[in-house]
């Protein structure tokens, strides 16, 4: 068998390993295993063409990981449209008792909304944080 169709192989077997995680686990050495396929067309001793698989792997990780992370955190820090209602005020609509569901108007929807304390309708709440579909909410202090 010839030895680029080996290095394909691993290849391949990489991409796969690379599309069913999303933790870069394998990206670099995907790199470092085509330009060991293309090494293997010019040269054929399978042991230099390992040596440059795994030293070049290791290089590229070393160099680029914490910078990808970087850029991968940067997108992952993006506040969503559920994040900048945090801290806003909403109305109650529906009375919550304590620890049982009621409703809180937001930005003109409505939304399910628990709290520790008694809320009436009308009172103002502070929205603390969501679970789910629901707003935890506390009395807005005046």
């Amino acid at each position: 068998m010839e030895l680029w169709i080996l290095w394909l192989i691993i290849i391949f077997i990489l991409i796969v390993a690379e599309v069913s995680t999303v933790n870069l686990v394998s990206i670099w050495f995907i790199a470092s295993g085509i330009v060991s396929m293309i090494v293997s067309i010019f040269y054929d001793n399978f042991f230099v063409q390992f040596a440059i698989f795994v030293i070049l792997g290791i290089l590229l990780l070393l160099t680029t990981r914490k910078f990808l992370e970087k850029l991968m955190k940067a997108k992952e820090d993006t506040k969503t449209n559920l994040d900048r209602i945090l801290g806003s005020t909403a109305i109650v609509t529906v009375p919550i008792t304590k620890n049982e569901v009621g409703e809180a108007k937001v930005e003109g929807k409505k939304w399910s909304a628990i709290s520790n304390e008694t809320l009436e309708v009308g009172e103002e709440v502070i929205i603390d944080r969501i679970d789910g579909v629901k707003l935890i909410v506390r009395k807005k202090e005046k």
